[in-house]
């Protein structure tokens, strides 16, 4: 996969991560053996978009989910998923207020006495 770590990104400009999403778009294009000509003619894009993409230059998001689809690249969208996270302290509510004993039911079943 490409090299890049996370924890670098937070101080990368916007430029920089541009040219390395681009350079992500080539390797992957490359590892398939796909020339710029046939990846953009299947992405439904025209060659010098994919161009400008593979450089970094700015193009729309649908340009680029459009070629990850064709690349079969699309679980990077994993990374944009929202996972609802609960607070400790919401937890731990929750956790007092949870029931910890059962209850004995009351039948009103004539047969058994009720005491």
């Amino acid at each position: 996969m490409y090299d890049k770590t996370f924890s670098k990104w937070h101080s990368m400009s916007d430029q920089s991560l541009a040219i390395h999403i681009g350079g992500y778009i080539k390797h992957h294009r490359l590892e398939q053996n796909k020339t710029q000509d046939s990846l953009s003619h299947a992405a439904g894009i025209s060659r010098s978009t994919l161009s400008l993409l593979e450089r970094g230059e700015p193009v729309t998001l649908a340009t680029l989910i459009q070629v990850l689809r064709v690349l079969d690249q699309l679980q990077v969208m994993e990374a944009f998923e929202v996972h609802e996270r609960i607070s400790p302290l919401a937890l731990a509510k929750a956790e007092k207020e949870k029931r910890k004993r059962a209850k004995k039911l009351k039948t009103n079943d004539p047969e058994k006495p009720n005491w």
